[in-house]
């Protein structure tokens, strides 16, 4: 059965997509840590990342390396935290959250709430940085 970030990359499920390319996709974390929080997905599904080809391995942190400088040019933040759990969904991911300090990136924290127009908002930001700077 097809993950739910299969769902999301096939358009059965909508997103707050911030980037994609040919191989991977970033969107919004529906229930965020910070403002900004974003899954870097690739598109094929594997479910542990040390399962994944040495090319998407190294793509995926080049991918997700565009994708944080372009949430850290529209969020304030010290830097943007890198988190690979893979537990929750059957399919690779890797976490990029907007962090000043290592509590940011503790799972157990309540979670940030946000509009559905504050989403589309900072989406369409980080989406015109990530292009513009590809």
């Amino acid at each position: 059965m097809a993950s739910i970030f299969t769902k999301i990359i096939n358009g059965d499920i909508p997103c707050y997509k911030v980037a994609e390319d040919n191989d991977f996709i970033a969107f919004f974390d529906i229930s965020p840590l910070k403002k900004g929080h974003t899954l870097v997905v690739p598109k094929l599904e594997v479910d542990y990342i040390f399962d994944n080809s040495d090319e998407i391995l190294s793509k995926i942190l080049v991918f997700a390396k565009k994708v944080a400088k372009a949430i850290e040019a529209n969020v304030e933040c010290k830097r943007i935290g890198l988190i690979v759990v893979g537990l929750e969904v059957s399919h690779t991911h890797i976490h990029l959250v907007p962090i000043d300090s290592e509590k940011d990136l503790v799972f157990a924290n309540p979670r940030v709430k946000m509009s559905d127009e504050e989403f589309k908002l900072l989406a369409k930001l980080i989406y015109d940085s990530y292009k513009n700077n590809k």
